[in-house]
């Protein structure tokens, strides 16, 4: 859990350094998320996976999914001020990290469901990796870090 706490800690400070000012965040291209949009998805996932690190600390094999588009959508991050939309990413990411930091070590394996269709059970420290390389993944369309 270290090395994937230390690669979210990086993440968010390498992003954090790119100048923000020179991001197009509100052009949308046809069937595309705006850079702004992709902050806020990365804030859904935030709020999905904190939900998923904390309920396996009491619970198992739970169902925690959502819907990508229809959330973005939902949450009007379009119309919001970017400044407010990264202030939260920020602080979702800083929970996320102080749970993490803090994990109980017999919990790591404690799963939950993520399948939108058939069970697909994966473990908080797998779940936690993958979070990572979600985020990297949609950093690198608004910035190649």
């Amino acid at each position: 859990m270290e090395n994937t706490i230390s690669a979210l800690i990086t993440t968010i400070g390498d992003f954090l350094k790119i100048e923000q000012q020179d991001v197009d965040w509100e052009t949308k291209l046809p069937g595309k998320w705006s850079k702004k949009e992709i902050i806020g998805h990365l804030i859904d996932s935030a709020q999905i996976n904190l939900q998923r690190f904390v309920r396996c600390t009491y619970e198992e094999n739970f169902k925690l999914i959502y819907a990508q588009d229809e959330w973005v959508a939902a949450a009007h991050y379009q119309d919001a001020d970017i400044k407010e939309i990264l202030d939260l990413w920020i602080l979702l990411n800083r929970q996320i990290i102080r749970v993490l930091s803090n994990y109980p070590a017999d919990k790591l394996k404690a799963t939950c469901d993520t399948g939108k269709g058939a069970v697909s059970l994966h473990a908080v420290e797998w779940l936690a990796a993958d979070y990572v390389v979600h985020m990297q993944h949609h950093l690198k369309q608004i910035v190649n870090l």
